[in-house]
């Protein structure tokens, strides 16, 4: 009988010896980091390999992006129920979702049609607030010529001088501006400012529906959840409006009828409740967020203004 060699796996044998991960530091052994996950044996990808990964990556968030559309436009708060059943891998995650479409909404009313959105009576949506006071802050100040200040413009200046030198020497500089000057201005703020200022009434639209609901066992999360998803479609469905030639008036009626009545559908279906009570919560709901929404943008012209 032969002496059999024994065999031993020494770190030689094995694919990858133990080092320490390029990205934390941990002790590792493998060709994955048991810490966080990345690759330990790293090399500069190939052109095989780059296109591999990004065709994987773009068709993963291509299917993810046509799933949560199609129940974003057209299944008012179905989306929200999904999140909050826990079914979300397959869907863009609600914050991404609305800073998407609300960064496209003020590029493309910013840079491409920043007039062509006429607001309706009584809608109650974020953006067109933001259309509206930025429509009557450039108008007011574009009525007058340089140099011909209206007195009421020239108390407010002093007003403002009074509470802070610096800020009623830009007010001033603001209203002496030739028309297009102060346009650039305005169109400055409404790009740099009012998306914040939109974005930071979230939580405050989110505590509007936590009071107006009240005793129905919804956390504040799923509020703020459902805010989020009703505003990415205000955005999207404001952008379409601004992009997609209408036809007789046909896809303005059919966008804002749809604008109008998303809100008060995607209620009923989230909380449930007869069809006037939810009327009546909607009505509550959107005077309390114009009204917030618009103090909040003209604050954020003022600071444009001021700055």
């Amino acid at each position: 009988m032969t002496n059999g060699t024994n065999v031993v796996n020494t770190p030689a044998h094995l694919h990858h010896t133990a080092s320490d991960c390029p990205n934390c530091n941990a002790v590792v052994s493998g060709n994955f980091c048991h810490e966080c996950g990345q690759e330990t044996v790293l090399h500069p990808p190939s052109t095989r390999e780059f296109l591999h990964e990004f065709i994987g990556h773009y068709v993963a968030l291509e299917g993810k992006l046509w799933k949560s559309l199609l129940l974003l436009l057209f299944r008012p708060g179905q989306l929200t129920l999904e999140y909050i059943n826990g079914r979300r891998v397959r869907y863009i995650q609600p914050l991404r979702l609305y800073l998407t479409f609300s960064l496209i909404f003020f590029a493309v009313a910013k840079y491409g049609g920043h007039d062509q959105v006429p607001a309706p009576a009584g809608q109650g949506h974020a953006p067109v607030a933001a259309h509206g006071q930025a429509d009557k802050q450039g108008g007011l100040m574009r009525e007058d010529a340089p140099g011909e200040i209206a007195e009421g413009t020239v108390d407010l200046r002093k007003s403002i001088g009074s509470v802070n030198a610096h800020w009623g020497e830009q007010a001033d500089r603001f209203a002496r501006m030739a028309p297009a000057e102060r346009d650039k201005v305005m169109r400055t703020a409404f790009g740099s400012y009012v998306p914040y200022a939109v974005f930071l009434m979230m939580p405050l639209f989110a505590l509007y529906l936590k009071i107006l609901y009240l005793g129905s066992g919804r956390r504040y999360g799923e509020h703020l959840l459902f805010a989020l998803h009703v505003n990415a479609f205000a955005f999207l469905a404001l952008t379409l409006l601004m992009v997609v030639p209408d036809i007789v008036g046909i896809v303005s009626f059919v966008l804002w009828a749809w604008l109008l009545l998303y809100t008060p559908v995607a209620m009923r279906r989230v909380y449930g409740g007869s069809r006037l009570v939810t009327g009546v919560r909607w009505l509550v709901l959107m005077a309390l967020h114009v009204t917030g929404v618009g103090v909040a943008i003209g604050a954020a012209f003022a600071f444009g203004i001021l700055h």
